[in-house]
C-alpha cells in the first residue's frame, strides 16, 4: 500500500463513517418513511452498517479498557462480524438503490465506509 493511500483510507474509514451514520439517521428521522421494497431494503442496509458501526465503537472503547494482545481469538471475531455486518449492509443498500427513498444513497456509502472501517482496523492489526 503506497504512503499517499492510507490517509484516505483513514479519513474514509474514520470520518466518513461516522458522518454518513448520523447523516442517514438524521435524514431518515426528517423524511417521510416510503414502504416500498427498496426503501426497505435500503433501511436493512443502513441497520446492518448501523450496527457494524456500534461493533467499532464498543471495540474500540472495549481496547482501551483491556488490551488484545496481537492474533487474539475475540479480535479477529469481531473483524469477521463487523466485516459482514457491513458487506451485507453494502448488499442490501445497492439492492435498495433503483427507487427513491431517504436511505437511497445513505445505506451503500456508509456501508461502504464501515467496511473500509474493518479494513484498516485489520490492517492496523
Amino acid at each position: 500500500m503506497s504512503a499517499s493511500t492510507f490517509p484516505i483510507l483513514f479519513a474514509l474509514a474514520y470520518l466518513a463513517s461516522a458522518v454518513l451514520l448520523i447523516w442517514g439517521w438524521l435524514r431518515w428521522l426528517k423524511l417521510p418513511v416510503l414502504h416500498t421494497a427498496p426503501s426497505i431494503l435500503s433501511l436493512i442496509g443502513f441497520v446492518l452498517a448501523t450496527v457494524s458501526g456500534l461493533l467499532g465503537v464498543s471495540t474500540i472503547a472495549y481496547a482501551k479498557i483491556h488490551q488484545f494482545p496481537f492474533q487474539d481469538p475475540l479480535l479477529l471475531r469481531i473483524f469477521r462480524w463487523g466485516a459482514l455486518l457491513s458487506a451485507g449492509g453494502l448488499v442490501f443498500g445497492l439492492a435498495g438503490v433503483w427507487r427513491p427513498s431517504s436511505l437511497r444513497w445513505h445505506a451503500p456509502a456508509s456501508a461502504f465506509a464501515m467496511l473500509t472501517f474493518w479494513i484498516v482496523a485489520v490492517l492496523g492489526e
